[in-house]
C-alpha cells in the first residue's frame, strides 16, 4: 500500500523523513526490538518463516546502525562492537531458533533504546535552557 493512500503510512513516513539523527536512532532502536519481539512470538507459533522474515528485518537495522556509527570516537567504537555481537547473536538465533538469544538481544537493544532517550531528552534540556 502506497503511503500517499494510507494516512497512518503517510504519517510514519513523514516521521521518518523529518526526524533528526538522534531520534532516527532511537526509532531504529524501537523497530529493532518490535522486530526481534515479532521472531520470538512468531517462534512460539512455530510460524519459523515469519521468525525467520522478522529476524531479518531486525539483523537489516542493526546492520544499518553498524555501518553509520562513528567509529573515530571512543563511544563509537564500542557501539559498533555491540552492534556487531548483537548482529552475530542474531544471525545464530535464526540459526538455532532460539527465543533465549532473541531475549537477550531485545534486552541489549532496550537498555541502548533507554540511555539514548534520556540522551536526547537532556540534550533537549540544554537546548532550552542555553
Amino acid at each position: 500500500m502506497q503511503a500517499a493512500s494510507n494516512p497512518y503510512q503517510q504519517y510514519l513516513q513523514n516521521a521518518v523523513l523529518t526526524a533528526d539523527p538522534g531520534r532516527l536512532t532511537l526509532m531504529l532502536y524501537t523497530g529493532a526490538v518490535k522486530f526481534i519481539r515479532q521472531a520470538s512470538d512468531c517462534l512460539a507459533a512455530r510460524d519459523i518463516p515469519g521468525a525467520h522474515r522478522a529476524n531479518l528485518r531486525a539483523q537489516d537495522i542493526i546492520v544499518y546502525l553498524l555501518e553509520t556509527v562513528n567509529r573515530e570516537m571512543e563511544v563509537g567504537k564500542n557501539l559498533s562492537a555491540l552492534y556487531d555481537y548483537m548482529y552475530r547473536r542474531l544471525v545464530e538465533a535464526n540459526v538455532k531458533k532460539d527465543p533465549a538469544i532473541l531475549e537477550e538481544v531485545a534486552g541489549l537493544v532496550e537498555d541502548l533504546a533507554g540511555t539514548w532517550e534520556q540522551a536526547l531528552k537532556l540534550k533537549g534540556q540544554q537546548a532550552a535552557g542555553g
